[in-house]
């Protein structure tokens, strides 16, 4: 159902972005689809004999829950009056790496010419990837944000927000500065993220695992994020058509991925695969390694693992963060190493999707779930809402509903380790004891047997 604002609050939130995409996804609800606002399933039965209608409140993995931190509540208008009246907004911030090496950043303009847009008729599949990496010195290159100024501020908006209210916080990517070339080449680890969400809520995972040692690449998939902000501050937002079932998107986010790792490819040829030919980190062409590439998501973003997987078999390893799987994927065989990663209440025993999968991987597979974690735990999420709850008049009670209990720089700091672990173990050879079992260190992980 269609949840309204009061008008002045809609005003608000036009001035503070202005931009008239804004106005069309306020009108459906904070983060709904066209199907979703007006009360239509958008989903058949996927040839598994699973469905994205089979979610309910119940099954909060469900794909429409992705980008939709604390739908539903009540806000409280004194909370928006006192925000609007502070002298300065609130800075946001998130937690910094944990890995030895300092990480650089570039953002990436691809155009795939050899295909149309599958939401948009008539235009050619564009994306904006970032990509993270160890750096050498940071002097000189800025930290970029979060995300940029004009997305930034449809993101706010879209949370009753605005960038008066909330600054968002920076990331430790300082942009352009050199790449580690000391380190060799790089394994590549490629993020997609929740149905209608963006690139940057992985921004806390990649920045981590980029100071570690990987090339992680984080992709928007356009007209299906909420927005995308390209050069010459044009911004894309969702697009994607009313009755899309999510067995489609995960087939146009797996093409995206293949097409992004074959402009890794250019790259590691000492091509410019930006479309504005961009320029590149220094020593970038000579770090990057096509020949290790693992992939990770979130939600849906967790279940194009799968789909691009079955696709492109230069992707190496997967894990899929708390993501139901949809359409004939999850009943192919699998060769490759798995990883399952879900919250406390979701896991292989009551979801079909994923019984169905495991019994099809024939490669390495491991099942973990995080206790005290919900769905959007997953997510950078995780961090940012809890910060500015306040503003919106959001309770404990409220954030726990849909974050979970657990405390979120320990939730953020466990599936760092272990998507580490998994990654090393597949990628670099170094064999992890977490994966092994239960570890005093992390009593939060269990096994899934």
């Amino acid at each position: 159902m269609e949840h309204r604002r009061p008008r002045h609050r809609r005003r608000t939130i036009a001035r503070a972005v202005g931009s008239a995409g804004v106005l069309a996804a306020l009108a459906l609800g904070v983060g709904m689809t066209p199907a979703m606002g007006a009360g239509k399933t958008s989903e058949k039965p996927a040839a598994t004999g699973f469905s994205a209608r089979e979610s309910d409140p119940a099954k909060p993995w469900a794909p429409e829950n992705d980008e939709l931190p604390l739908r539903g509540r009540s806000v409280r208008a004194e909370g928006l009056t006192s925000a609007r009246a502070a002298q300065s907004p609130l800075q946001l911030t998130m937690p910094a790496p944990t890995g030895k090496y300092s990480v650089g950043m570039v953002g990436l303009h691809l155009v795939d010419k050899s295909r149309t847009d599958p939401y948009v008729p008539g235009q050619t599949r564009e994306l904006m990837v970032s990509l993270w990496y160890p750096a050498t010195s940071t002097s000189g290159h800025y930290r970029a944000p979060w995300m940029p100024s004009i997305s930034g501020a449809h993101f706010l908006a879209s949370r009753w927000l605005s960038p008066q209210q909330v600054t968002l916080p920076k990331t430790a990517g300082h942009v352009l500065a050199p790449v580690k070339t000391s380190l060799g080449k790089l394994p590549v680890l490629l993020y997609s993220t929740g149905l209608h969400s963006d690139r940057a809520v992985g921004n806390a995972l990649a920045q981590d695992l980029a100071s570690r040692g990987y090339l992680v690449v984080t992709v928007d998939h356009t007209h299906d994020a909420n927005e995308v902000q390209f050069p010459g501050n044009r911004l894309e937002v969702n697009r994607m058509p009313a009755g899309t079932h999510s067995s489609d998107t995960l087939k146009v986010r797996a093409a995206d991925i293949k097409f992004v790792i074959n402009a890794l490819g250019k790259i590691s040829n000492g091509g410019n695969p930006d479309a504005g030919h961009a320029t590149l980190p220094s020593g970038l062409s000579k770090s990057v390694d096509t020949s290790r590439i693992g992939m990770f998501g979130f939600s849906l973003g967790g279940a194009a693992v799968d789909t691009a997987m079955q696709l492109d078999k230069r992707i190496d390893a997967g894990a899929n963060l708390d993501g139901q799987f949809f359409g004939t994927a999850p009943s192919k065989d699998l060769d490759r190493p798995f990883m399952l990663f879900s919250s406390e209440n979701h896991n292989r025993n009551n979801d079909k999707s994923w019984r169905t999968l495991w019994s099809h991987l024939k490669g390495y597979r491991v099942d973990i779930k995080l206790k005290g974690a919900a769905h959007l735990s997953f997510s950078d999420y995780e961090y940012l809402v809890p910060q500015w709850a306040g503003l919106l008049g959001i309770s404990q009670t409220q954030i726990q509903q849909q974050y979970g209990t657990i405390d979120p720089n320990r939730a953020v700091k466990i599936q760092r380790v272990y998507l580490a672990a998994f990654f090393d173990q597949q990628l670099r050879n170094k064999h992890s004891s977490l994966l092994d079992g239960p570890s005093s260190t992390y009593p939060e992980i269990s096994f899934v047997r």
